[in-house]
């Protein structure tokens, strides 16, 4: 380890790739609340948080997992669980009396059309108000799931029944996937979230 007067330990979340505390800090200094995306291997969360000198306050979440309970089957690490969760986590902030927010990506690198901008369109689509450039959203048809629905009428029924196995087994046909969208959007809507 390096020795030395001037030298300085970095924190312990730096040191571990965890955190950017210089990009924290610019975020923080807005004094206003963050669209926070975080991405797992399957899964989604989105929260609205407000800083404050004792903790950051979480003021609405949404996870993908809890898309199940508006009748979402589909994949909930994919572009349409994103978005579904974005607007559910959007929905629930604003009952709470939040309308603006600024984008908090973390880590990750803001690359046009990845899920991390699906879940901002449907945080921005439920009515949030988030500083944004309209060209780094995916396509509509890639956050319905079309072209899921597409590569499945390609395959035979050993092939889908194959690759689209945990799909079969929720009662998906991954055909159906763009009306399963649907759906779950009208459902999160009606529902008092």
């Amino acid at each position: 380890m390096a020795q030395g007067t001037n030298y300085k330990v970095a924190f312990r979340r730096r040191r571990e790739g965890k955190t950017d505390y210089g990009a924290r800090l610019k975020l923080v200094d807005y004094e206003k609340s963050r669209l926070v995306v975080r991405v797992s291997n399957a899964h989604a969360t989105v929260q609205v948080i407000d800083y404050a000198p004792e903790g950051d306050i979480t003021v609405a979440s949404a996870v993908s997992k809890q898309l199940s309970g508006f009748g979402y089957k589909g994949h909930s690490g994919n572009i349409s669980a994103f978005y579904l969760t974005g607007y559910l986590c959007a929905k629930r902030a604003l009952a709470k009396g939040v309308e603006y927010a600024i984008l908090d990506i973390g880590l990750k690198s803001p690359i046009k059309g990845s899920k991390i901008f699906a879940a901002l369109k449907g945080a921005v689509d439920a009515g949030l108000e988030v500083p944004h450039g309209d060209f780094i959203f995916p396509e509509d048809e890639r956050i319905r799931g079309e072209h899921v629905a597409n590569y499945a009428e390609s395959l035979n029924a050993e092939e889908v029944a194959a690759k689209f196995s945990k799909y079969l087994e929720r009662g998906l046909n991954p055909t159906d996937l763009p009306e399963n969208f649907d759906e779950t959007l009208k459902n999160i809507d009606e529902a008092e979230v």
